[in-house]
């Protein structure tokens, strides 16, 4: 008893050629893994630069201390 594949086998020699003649990094070679693996550290990395920037900013000039 043995279930059918995800995929044709055909499709996937199509997708393995496919992949294997691109010359990119690996991490790149899909169509969104710019997003994944470039934009999305990219945008963490922005934001905690602004957010440490802003909170030494805000200790330099003794803003929003408690009392």
């Amino acid at each position: 008893m043995s279930e059918p594949p995800f995929r044709p086998r055909e499709k996937l020699i199509e997708y393995q050629k496919y992949f294997q003649n691109i010359h990119k990094h690996t991490y790149l070679k899909g169509p969104y893994d710019k997003i994944t693996s470039v934009a999305i550290p990219a945008a963490l990395v922005a934001s905690s630069l602004f957010l440490i920037g802003q909170g030494i900013y805000n200790m330099s000039h003794g803003i929003g201390k408690k009392e």
